[in-house]
């Protein structure tokens, strides 16, 4: 039976504060550390690459520690209620900025954003999980992660839309401006994480647990030994981290180097007509609500052609239109030209990710009945272990090139010519090479819809049989 509405919106409510966290992290923490909170290029990578490095190892413990939780709400639900406070308040912690030395504030910024991204993981997996557990059936879970990623869309809209005004509000009107920049950006921060923290409780309230998987044999070592193992020999879940992996660079290298682009490619008078101005933020909110009309698509089209062609065409047009992005000029049809682009990649790329959610509980179903035992929060916590690891390598990477290419971080400066060339390069070229990695994966995976729909049925009388 098909689950309410009002849980499949209940459940996208999850993702749309997760996704408000990420974005601003992926988008905007790059040009924090390096321009309000005053670390330099090189620290700053290393700080992005370790932190999230960290945070990737950590998710399938995360996933191991759910899996054999159990409370009255289920095994992953309650971490919704338990960690939701926690997350909104590291959030706050990462975007303050001390009036410390530099190597006090470089100790803080580690300190701060390692448990920012460990408090994530404690949230996350358990969130992901979920969506193998909501329910059995194969399209139902394309509508649950349809739900899913409209509402992560959205919140990503919301967070990139009120970020910058909300940092240019609450900075105050004083002498020295990098404090007052510092203190806008924590009190933006403050908002954001209230926001975050009340749609997780909503999460919590509106969604039910329903499929119960087969237990594994104990919670003790033999059993994580037993999970480790089978998820080793895993061949479709190998193929899809590696997906995961380069979809996430495709979106964090895009959407990290957007800030440094705008500022010093594009420039503050670039106007769309009348008085219309491209700035990063609006270019952003504009991709995410082209994205939300691709998540819009992805149901109706993966279920004439299936998930996986679905994604491949998808992702290659994301690619080849990246390439394409390079050649945009800084000029009023460069930036409408550029407008259009967004909106026509974004849609492109927004198909792609409820797939890939779905695809993962079909990984899970599948690891099930080949090994006798469930363990879809170690399954899940892949998908989250991917995005940190393409996210860490995304982040750094935009930092070691523009250092590379020279790139000054001083307010006032204007980049040569050799700088504003690899801004145009992490725009374009490097974002399109992880969707031309993620489209060859695909291209390999093996669990068609004929054989997930095997799968189903030998997995539903197992389950029948074992009540």
């Amino acid at each position: 039976m098909a689950a309410a509405r009002s849980e499949k919106i209940g459940y996208g409510l999850g993702d749309m504060s997760s996704s408000m966290f990420w974005k601003i992290f992926s988008y905007y923490l790059p040009f924090f550390y390096s321009n309000i909170f005053g670390l330099s290029l090189e620290h700053a990578a290393v700080l992005l690459l370790v932190t999230k490095l960290w945070d990737a190892v950590s998710d399938p413990v995360m996933g191991l520690i759910a899996d054999r939780t159990t409370s009255r709400w289920g095994r992953y639900r309650p971490y919704l209620l338990w960690v939701a406070v926690p997350f909104a308040v590291a959030g706050i912690l990462t975007f303050t900025t001390p009036t410390w030395s530099y190597s006090a504030k470089l100790i803080w910024a580690y300190a701060t954003y390692l448990l920012m991204m460990t408090v994530y993981t404690a949230i996350n997996v358990p969130y992901g999980a979920m969506l193998g557990v909501v329910t059995d059936d194969s399209r139902e879970r394309t509508v649950f992660s349809s739900y899913r990623m409209f509402f992560a869309y959205g919140g990503s809209f919301l967070a990139l839309a009120i970020f910058e005004p909300l940092c240019d509000l609450f900075t105050p009107d004083t002498g020295d401006m990098d404090a007052a920049q510092a203190d806008g950006w924590q009190a933006a921060m403050i908002v954001v994480g209230t926001i975050c923290a009340l749609l997780f409780l909503l999460c919590f309230r509106l969604t039910r647990e329903r499929v119960a998987p087969v237990e594994s044999p104990s919670a003790g070592g033999q059993s994580i030994l037993s999970d480790m193992k089978s998820l080793a020999g895993n061949g479709p879940w190998w193929i899809l981290l590696g997906v995961a992996v380069a979809a996430l660079l495709f979106n964090s290298i895009r959407g990290g180097a957007a800030a440094y682009y705008f500022k010093d490619f594009i420039g503050e008078d670039n106007l769309l007509g009348g008085s219309m101005i491209l700035s990063c933020g609006a270019f952003l909110a504009i991709g995410e609500i082209a994205n939300m009309l691709g998540v819009v698509l992805a149901v109706p089209i993966s279920l004439r052609i299936g998930k996986r062609m679905t994604y491949i065409w998808a992702m290659a047009v994301s690619g080849l239109l990246s390439i394409v992005f390079f050649f945009m000029p800084a000029t009023v049809a460069g930036c409408w030209a550029m407008v259009v682009l967004q909106i026509v990649i974004s849609a492109a790329a927004g198909i792609t990710f409820p797939l890939l959610w779905s695809m993962y509980a079909d990984v899970a179903d599948y690891s099930e009945l080949k090994h006798g035992h469930g363990s879809t929060g170690l399954i899940f916590s892949s998908s989250s272990m991917a995005q940190k690891f393409g996210g860490a390598f995304g982040s750094a990477l935009i930092l070691w090139l523009l250092a590379s290419y020279g790139y000054d971080t001083s307010g006032a400066a204007v980049q040569n010519g050799e700088a504003i060339f690899g801004l145009r390069m992490l725009m374009s070229w490097l974002p399109a090479a992880g969707c031309a990695l993620a489209v060859l994966l695909v291209a390999i995976y093996p669990l068609n819809e004929t054989r997930i729909s095997e799968i189903g049925e030998k997995l539903a009388l197992r389950r029948a049989a074992n009540k």
